[in-house]
């Protein structure tokens, strides 16, 4: 598993290295400044925020109108107020850039208030790391207030919808003819790989990830790579062991490309799966079973973790099995259910 893990950190690091190229000079003291304290999976995502806000600067900014990414220096971080920042939030409700791959095209790019404080927290950054090497007079970001998140209602799958949908990837019987072909052969991984999803609750980045090795059916549990890289042994009961099982012995009989692919999950192609083929299977089976709900790997989750609070009640359970690193993150998702527990108390107090 360390790995594949190993592999994603090189590819995120070469990406990163290419777009720190397009941003402007100064920022490579930037992000070798916040190396030790962040994954290269966030400076990533900071490197497109950021990449995004300078090209806004020079476009729309009359102070940078005859300057390149290349001419930026720390002191025009000075020249930036707050108010140009407000600007560039409010920009980012829609915008368009043409094409690179067809000038005659214009794409269009629109964000929530999600991708916006996103945004701003990469612009925070900045701000934040060159203020207080002093190499800039202010800090306008810190400043510039945060969209404000409206709380999105869980969406999970209700417990007759797990069993249909667990239904339906054995049986395959609703799928078109063209899918059938390769249900077949792929149900038993399938059903694996669901069923591993919602019997533990991990993310599907950590499902990927696992190696045949890193099962002990011994202990029941599964060794898993949390998002900060620490590694943790999620536990699993008899349905979920049956299922990997079954597949464990699928695979064995050649579903591997060679001997030594280490990987639990594999493609049809005999390779790791990916995330996006993960998240593509669980789209196209959910369709079938619900057409109001958009279900992903991620509300499969959340179907885990919902079911383990109404069955103990226990809000830090759930946040440690699931590895949230902030038990008001738990409490944020869950509170509608922590609201029913509150109303359903009142019923269990009888005065007379």
């Amino acid at each position: 598993m360390a790995d594949y893990f190993e592999e994603q950190k090189q590819k995120y690091t070469l990406q990163l290295r290419e777009i720190i190229k397009s941003l402007p000079p100064f920022s490579d003291e930037f992000f070798r400044g916040i190396a030790l304290t962040t994954s290269v999976k966030t400076r990533l995502g900071y490197a497109y925020d950021l990449r995004i806000f300078f090209n806004y600067i020079l476009e729309y900014m009359e102070e940078f109108e005859n300057k390149t990414m290349n001419d930026l220096t720390i002191s025009d971080l000075d020249t930036i107020q707050s108010e140009d920042i407000d600007k560039f939030m409010e920009y980012l409700s829609y915008y368009t850039k043409q094409d690179p791959k067809n000038v005659t095209v214009e794409l269009e790019f629109q964000n929530d208030e999600h991708g916006k404080a996103r945004k701003l927290a990469s612009i925070r950054s900045l701000y934040k790391f060159f203020y207080k090497k002093k190499k800039i007079k202010a800090n306008p970001a810190s400043i510039v207030d945060i969209p404000k998140i409206h709380e999105k209602a869980i969406i999970r799958l209700d417990v007759d919808e797990v069993a249909e949908l667990l239904d339906e990837i054995e049986s395959g019987e609703n799928l078109t003819k063209r899918q059938q072909k390769f249900h077949e052969k792929l149900k038993i991984r399938d059903l694996a790989l669901v069923t591993l999803l919602l019997g533990t609750g991990m993310r599907v980045s950590e499902c990927v990830g696992i190696n045949i090795d890193d099962i002990d059916f011994k202990q029941n549990g599964v060794k898993i790579t949390r998002k900060g890289g620490n590694q943790v042994i999620l536990y699993f009961g008899d349905e979920v062991r049956e299922a990997l099982l079954n597949y464990i012995d699928e695979r064995n009989k050649g579903l591997a490309k060679t001997k030594d692919e280490t990987a639990l999950f594999l493609s049809n192609r005999g390779t790791r799966i990916n995330v996006r083929s993960v998240q593509n299977l669980v789209k196209k089976y959910s369709q079938i079973i619900t057409k109001v709900k958009n279900i992903t790997p991620h509300k499969l989750r959340s179907t885990y973790g919902t079911n383990l609070y109404q069955e103990t009640g226990d809000i830090y359970l759930v946040a440690d099995v699931l590895g949230h690193a902030d038990v008001n993150t738990t409490k944020k998702h869950y509170a509608a259910i922590e609201e029913s527990r509150r109303r359903s108390a009142a019923k269990k107090i009888k005065l007379r």
